[in-house]
């Protein structure tokens, strides 16, 4: 009976520990090269034809050694699983060119030692005489159970409190710690147990080690990554947040996609914010949603006569950490704390669903359509949930990502809000550490007029650079895209096509 207990625990771990590797190494992936559906969806292909692959090979395992082998592929998948995350962060922060080769074969290679335990340890239940019927669904059962398991404890617990090379670690050890306990179990079924026992331990020290070691390894890696040093690194339930620092640069990477330099960020939101509140001269409420950074914020803030602002982002630690940190809070002036301010950390299209206040503008800063889970908040039906919220004489800015590198992308947010029913006036301004950077104007009424102005003191915009920005250079013309519905998301497609383009 201990012995069924054992062998059910086997398939428990290798369940979860099997799906947790292809998790971290998908959100790793993610986290490295962009979130991209086809990348996706090829690892998790990857990953299930190679656990065909190695149920296969597993047939040539003759019956007197499926125990001896079963302990050795435990002891494997737990030391190459364990350090893939590891591996993968160095291999991309410093031999970028063969990442691609080394995510594969990692994902093939634990896909096809995962795919050979379970049928092992079904014919070791077959070999202890266990009923076929009990068998299967016992071994079964647990394979569910185990991949349940670590769906909820992944991206709850797991990856935002140990971050994904410890996660990776973490499992990789729950494997060593079960081929010893199989090993020792079923001593007399294994040729070499002391050999066995001797492996298992240099692995576990090994992955023990490395668990210890881990934060050092991944600053080192980012190190590599980002070139500035690192003065916060975090791992999040929504996503990898780091910040950078070289000499007066502040640097704000998510998920290794730059937001802002502290340089020039003041480009960016300036445009963003003063040509809508300046035809809003009566404005007394405004809602942004995203910029847990607070930077936007700032810029509302100048204006006295708001008497609200509601910031609604996703991500907690984003905003605690920029109503906190010295170095952030005097780049936003305090925004977050400001007694006008009210920040909400909730999803945006969640909140909105169940709220009734109205606005008389709302800003849309939100992360770039690079997944289905982004290109949902820029679909027709967000567009017309917002509105919703919008005073009658109020309007809507949404940044759009870039004209230049992204035209059909930006384009394509622009066709959505007239989908929606909006007015638009689309608009760009240069920013030196995206380039051409867009931004779409929208309103249900006609009535928007270029400021000529500015009734509060400016860094970047005048009057000629204003003109400027709402005028589009033959070279950054429409082209032909269709509107973003939730059905099909072309923006998603845009987006990705758009900029593999610039990356070839």
């Amino acid at each position: 009976m201990f012995a069924d207990r054992i062998l059910i625990l086997s398939v428990f771990v290798v369940a979860s520990c099997g799906l947790a590797y292809e998790l971290i190494v998908g959100a790793l992936s993610s986290y490295l090269l962009g979130d991209s559906i086809l990348q996706y969806s090829s690892i998790i292909g990857c990953y299930l034809f190679a656990m065909g692959v190695g149920s296969h090979v597993s047939k040539y395992v003759r019956d007197e050694d499926t125990v001896s082998r079963f302990v050795e592929i435990e002891l494997l998948v737990g030391l190459i699983g364990g350090v893939s995350a590891s591996v993968l962060f160095l291999v991309f922060a410093w031999l970028a060119s063969p990442f691609r080769t080394v995510l594969y074969a990692l994902v093939f290679l634990i896909g096809m030692l995962v795919g050979m335990e379970i049928p092992l340890v079904m014919r070791i239940f077959n070999e202890r005489r266990a009923e076929f019927r009990e068998m299967v669904s016992r071994v079964l059962t647990f394979d569910y159970l185990g991949a349940l398991a670590v769906s909820l404890l992944f991206p709850l617990l797991l990856a935002p409190k140990l971050g994904l090379a410890r996660t990776a670690l973490l499992f990789g050890i729950a494997n060593v710690l079960v081929a010893l306990l199989t090993a020792r179990h079923f001593r007399e079924h294994i040729r070499s147990p002391r050999g066995v026992k001797l492996r298992g331990m240099a692995v576990l020290v090994l992955l023990l080690a490395a668990f210890v070691g881990a934060g050092r390894m991944t600053k080192l890696a980012e190190q590599g990554l980002f070139g500035d040093n690192i003065v916060h690194a975090v791992t999040t339930p929504y996503q990898r947040l780091v910040i950078t620092q070289w000499k007066d640069d502040l640097r704000l990477y998510l998920n290794g996609n730059l937001q802002f330099s502290s340089l020039d960020e003041h480009r960016y939101h300036e445009a963003l914010i003063h040509p809508a509140m300046q035809n809003l001269p009566a404005a007394h409420s405004v809602l942004v949603l995203g910029g847990g950074d607070g930077l936007a914020v700032r810029e509302l803030l100048k204006y006295k006569q708001l008497e609200q602002i509601t910031l609604v982002d996703l991500d907690a630690q984003m905003t605690t950490l920029f109503s906190s940190a010295a170095r952030l809070t005097a780049l936003n002036q305090h925004a977050l704390t400001d007694t006008r301010v009210k920040v909400i950390n909730a999803d945006a299209a969640q909140w909105l669903e169940n709220s009734y206040a109205q606005f008389d503008l709302i800003v849309i800063d939100l992360p770039d359509p690079s997944s289905y889970a982004l290109g949902k908040l820029y679909s027709v039906p967000m567009y017309r949930l917002v509105s919703k919220h919008l005073a009658a004489n109020g309007y809507i800015v949404v940044q759009s990502t870039s004209p230049w590198y992204a035209p059909h992308a930006f384009w394509c947010v622009v066709e959505t809000l007239k989908a929606a029913g909006l007015h638009t006036w689309p608009y760009h301004a240069h920013v030196p550490s995206f380039g051409e950077w867009g931004y779409v104007l929208a309103a249900p009424h006609e009535r928007f007029v270029i400021p000529t102005s500015y009734s509060i003191p400016m860094r970047f915009l005048d009057a000629d650079t204003t003109r400027a920005m709402f005028s589009f250079p033959t070279d950054m013309q429409v082209p032909q895209v269709e509107a973003n519905h939730l059905n099909d998301q072309v923006l998603v497609r845009y987006f990705e096509q758009d900029w593999g383009r610039m990356q070839h």
